[in-house]
């Protein structure tokens, strides 16, 4: 286990931003003018264990597989297992990286799949299989199947109505997205049950908190006050501490929870990093915590990584359990 000890010279200035947060006049949104009684400055230590950047590269190339973007079985997941056992990581860690690399993917192999979506038909016509079709162009199989609908000239709003609605399609269409969903976790669109495992997360975090007598808003009450005020969401970390908050000596004024692993591939790591800079830009410094952990290449500004070590996940793996 490693501890952060001092301030990062690249987050100076966030660091102060934070600190002196309550000093402003106005105070940045979400924080009331009045704290009853005033905000206390609170010292947490928080260890952590972060995955060396040469294991999450190693076991990335050894656990995903070309065309391979669903979920797996348990005959998989026993290979995983086997193929992670010489390596310090957690099979849980292992999977969350696996979808992360297939997201990326997913995101990089966009064009290229628009690029060669009517020889996709053509073959796709001749009676190639949806999957095979994936494996071919490396891409999620509801991906390929919305490129095949691209080329029949379907719009946008077409396309989204028959995967919504796909009583409409014909038959094998019907069938063949069937298989491209069933087959795909990344583009599937039925994202429900992730919507509620990172809400689960995010309660748990709040009770953790809570019970060290820290004080914050949440992020539901942050987006009512904000859609009022300003007719949209603008910045709505998951907690908005109302405390100085100081974890691992670094003033934290925000955490935002990320219910996967952290892993340092570049289309995460932008996606959060673009997150971050509109929090710090009203708050300061801030943290992010990952559910499965984080790898120790991953590079972040104005936000100190932190894994879930300390809290009690009792209420998510009793969730997770009761699905299996």
């Amino acid at each position: 286990m490693r501890r952060v000890e001092e301030w990062d010279v690249k987050d100076e200035l966030t660091c102060q931003k934070a600190i002196e947060r309550f000093d402003l006049s106005p105070r940045p949104m979400g924080i009331p003018t009045d704290i009853d009684p005033p905000p206390k400055t609170i010292h947490i230590d928080w260890p952590v264990n972060p995955i060396p950047i040469e294991v999450q590269k190693n076991v990335g190339k050894k656990i995903v597989k070309r065309g391979e973007f669903g979920w797996l079985s348990d005959e998989k997941v026993d290979e995983i297992v086997e193929i992670i056992a010489d390596f310090p990581i957690t099979l849980e860690q292992a999977l969350s990286l696996r979808a992360a690399i297939n997201q990326e993917k997913s995101v990089y192999s966009h064009h290229r799949i628009m690029d060669r979506k009517k020889e996709l038909k053509r073959r796709y016509d001749n009676g190639t299989d949806i999957l095979e079709l994936a494996k071919i162009v490396d891409g999620p199989p509801v991906n390929v199947f919305r490129a095949i609908l691209s080329a029949r000239n379907f719009g946008k709003n077409r396309i989204k109505t028959l995967l919504k609605e796909p009583g409409r399609m014909s038959n094998r269409d019907q069938e063949q997205f069937r298989i491209a969903e069933d087959a795909d976790r990344v583009s599937n669109v039925d994202q429900t049950e992730t919507h509620i495992a990172a809400d689960l997360f995010e309660d748990v975090l709040c009770e953790h908190f809570d019970s060290l007598g820290i004080r914050f808003r949440r992020q539901a009450e942050l987006v009512k006050e904000q859609v009022e005020s300003e007719g949209r969401p603008v910045r709505t970390p998951d907690l908005l501490f109302l405390d100085d908050l100081r974890i691992n000596g670094i003033p934290c004024a925000w955490i935002d929870a990320k219910h996967f692993f952290g892993s340092a591939l570049s289309f995460p790591r932008k996606k959060t990093q673009k997150q971050i800079n509109r929090y710090t830009e009203a708050y300061g410094q801030g943290a992010i915590i990952y559910r499965h952990g984080f790898c120790d290449g991953l590079n972040l500004q104005g936000a100190q990584k932190l894994d879930a070590g300390p809290v009690d996940l009792s209420l998510l793996i009793e969730h997770n359990d009761n699905r299996s």
